[in-house]
């Protein structure tokens, strides 16, 4: 199996992984965050498919997709603001500036499938390619892989969150 799929599978699994931890919320508590954790659900699925779309355009040449993301620090009901969910974005409980919960999902499974997508589609030479990311530089092939581990890490404090408002373990 070449790289390209391995990395194409992995992202693809994150959803799968991903909704677990995102059952048993409900509309009325996607923006809540509980004290001492950085944010909410709507914000980690909106900040994980933003950061999937830019790994994806350096791939494919597309930007972020018009149709889950408005430009501008405010979204709606149907779309994340760009702003509202970049890096060093500040979340806030606010539900008129996330998209609905199952848009929200919607828009993170769609930028997951995106990246499969372009992963699948790039020759084996793009993945050694050395992009600019952040304040440093990276091979496509491993920015690949940091969405993996990204989409996981973010999952965690879904998980964190889960726990901090008395919602039951996944597990049980």
């Amino acid at each position: 199996m070449q790289a390209q799929e391995i990395l194409a599978q992995a992202v693809e699994a994150t959803k799968m992984l991903t909704a677990r931890y995102v059952s048993g919320f409900e509309e009325s508590t996607r923006t809540r965050q509980a004290q001492h954790l950085p944010n909410h659900v709507a914000w980690n699925l909106g900040h994980l498919a933003l950061t999937m779309h830019r790994i994806a355009e350096k791939y494919d040449g597309g930007p972020a997709p018009e149709r889950d993301f408005s430009p501008g620090p405010r979204g709606n009901s149907d779309h994340f603001g760009l702003e509202s969910v970049a890096f060093g974005s500040v979340p806030v409980d606010d539900p008129t500036v996330y998209p609905a919960l199952a848009r929200c999902v919607q828009v993170y499974d769609a930028a997951c499938d995106r990246l499969a997508r372009a992963l699948r589609a790039a020759p084996e030479s793009k993945l050694s390619e050395v992009v600019k990311w952040g304040a440093g530089e990276s091979t496509l092939g491993m920015l690949a892989a940091r969405m993996v581990f990204h989409n996981g890490f973010h999952t965690g404090q879904i998980a964190d969150l889960r726990r901090a408002t008395g919602m039951r373990s996944i597990f049980s």
